[in-house]
Order: C-alpha cells, then sequence, then structure tokens
C-alpha cells in the first residue's frame, strides 16, 4: 500500500470558511495530505468578527481525539484555537501519545481582533503545551505574549524565537512579522539556527485565516517527511500566494485564496 500523507488538526471552527478546522482542511487537501479533524469549539464567525462560541463538551473532545488516534495514521498534527484551561489539561494529556510532528498554532485572537482563548488559560498554553510543540507559530502580538516583552524590530523577532525556544521548551519558533511595517519576514530559529524567510508585502484587507493556512501548510509538509526549515519555507510561499489572490467576500477582512496556487499552476513540494 502507497504511503499516504495523513494530518491532523485540533482546533475551533469557521462557519464562513476562511480560517480554524475549514481553512485546515482545505490547505490538507490542496497539498495533497489527508486531512483529519478534532473540534474544540464551534465559532459562529464572519470576514467581520466572532459573533458567538460553543465550546465542545471535553469528553465529546476525547472521544473524537481516540476515535481518530486508535484507527487512522498521522504523520504530523497542528492545534489551533484552544479556548480553556480544562481542553488545555485533555488534548496536552492526549497529544503526548501521538508519535509525530506537532505544529502549534497559538491562536489568541481572531483577525477581527476578537479573543479566542480565555486569559488565564494562556499561562497554561506557555507552560505545558509549549513545550510538546515541534515548532510554534506565533504572530508579533502572541510571540510578545509568550516571552513577556515588546517586539518593535527585526532583532527583536530574532530574540523572541530564540526565547521560545530556550527559555519555553518549544522544539522551534516561527515567529512571523505580518504585523511589522514593510517587507513581510519571519524568523525560524530551530534551537541551533536561525532561518529568515521574506516576502513582498501585499497590501490587502483580505487576511482572514492566514495564520492558520500557514501553520496548516507546514503541517501538511511535514506529514510527508519533509525537513522542518523546507516544510516552512514551502509553506511560505503557498500562504504568500494564498494572499496575493485573497477573495473579496464579505464585509470585513476576506478569506485567503486556499486554491491560489493551483491556479497559478504552482506546485509545491514536487521534489519530496
Amino acid at each position: 500500500m502507497n504511503h499516504i500523507p495523513c494530518s491532523l488538526t485540533i482546533a475551533g471552527t469557521d462557519p464562513s470558511g476562511g480560517a480554524g478546522i475549514q481553512a485546515d482542511l482545505k490547505t490538507f487537501q490542496e497539498l495533497k495530505s489527508y486531512g483529519m479533524s478534532v473540534i474544540t469549539s464551534v465559532v459562529a464567525q464572519n470576514t467581520t468578527g466572532v459573533q458567538a462560541v460553543h465550546h465542545v463538551p471535553l469528553p465529546i473532545i476525547e472521544q473524537q481525539l481516540d476515535s481518530v488516534t486508535t484507527d487512522m495514521p498521522i504523520h504530523a498534527f497542528k492545534t489551533g484555537m484552544i479556548s480553556n484551561i480544562d481542553m488545555m489539561h485533555l488534548i496536552a494529556d492526549k497529544i503526548q501519545h501521538i508519535n509525530a510532528p506537532y505544529v502549534m498554532d497559538p491562536v489568541m485572537v481572531a483577525t477581527s481582533g476578537d479573543a479566542l482563548v480565555e486569559t488565564e488559560a494562556r499561562d497554561f498554553l506557555r507552560q505545558h503545551l509549549l513545550p510538546l510543540s515541534s515548532i510554534v507559530t506565533p504572530n508579533i502580538p502572541e510571540a510578545e505574549y509568550l516571552i513577556g516583552e515588546k517586539i518593535q524590530t527585526t532583532d527583536d523577532m530574532k530574540q523572541a524565537a530564540e526565547l521560545i525556544v530556550s527559555k519555553f521548551g518549544a522544539g522551534a519558533a516561527l515567529v512571523k512579522g505580518g504585523h511589522m511595517a514593510g517587507e513581510a519576514v519571519d524568523f525560524l530559529y530551530d534551537g541551533s539556527t536561525m532561518n529568515r524567510f521574506s516576502a513582498t508585502r501585499i497590501e490587502t484587507t483580505n487576511t482572514h485565516g492566514t495564520g492558520c493556512t500557514y501553520s496548516a501548510a507546514i503541517t501538511a509538509y511535514l506529514s510527508m517527511g519533509v525537513p522542518l526549515y523546507d516544510a516552512v519555507k514551502e509553506a511560505k510561499q503557498f500562504v504568500t500566494t494564498a494572499i496575493q489572490h485573497a477573495f473579496p467576500l464579505g464585509s470585513g477582512n476576506g478569506p485567503t485564496n486556499h486554491w491560489a496556487a493551483r491556479k497559478e499552476k504552482i506546485v509545491y513540494g514536487t521534489n519530496y
């Protein structure tokens, strides 16, 4: 039987399709990794913001995790929105038994500015989930929270990536510069090497779900056995193309275009 790369996402939903579980599964599909999901919260949101949140009862989250992990192969997995400490306790316990790369997208605030994680849960995420991760992918506000310091320059970004690994125990840290003016620069630190990934900044308000898409693309490539540096490099290209061809849908921040690379006949990851 041919090897089929399989990726799991553990996150909240987005009925408008731009972020969360929906964005993750679209990304997995586009990159030819078989996508699976565990839903933590049902979120009523769209391009303008979050209207309501219903947290899935813990026994159902646990049963979802048990159902997929006892039956399906998992070659890489990611977490997104995990709203409270009880969920984090459960998920931290379960994922320790998954022998696959773990991509943490430390989702705290939606593109619209709405909070997605309870304040007291953020410390638990930093202390207990972060050390389990193979790579964590914070934007600048999330990285500032993780290290407890302001980030204003690219040197600050590099220092933050180093601290997240050396002080807080992540396997690697990708600090994303989308919130900083100028060129869109990200820094990846893996415990020994600092790598820089850059792209021309695209002037658009249609950025709903970019963090989910980026981290999902990294997960998909890792599920194929692609080395971490190359997985991030390919994922950066994928999400940049998705932003470049984003959709002017909705009344707020429109969604990225998950099929943009296919439409442009760009094929990423063909060497792996």
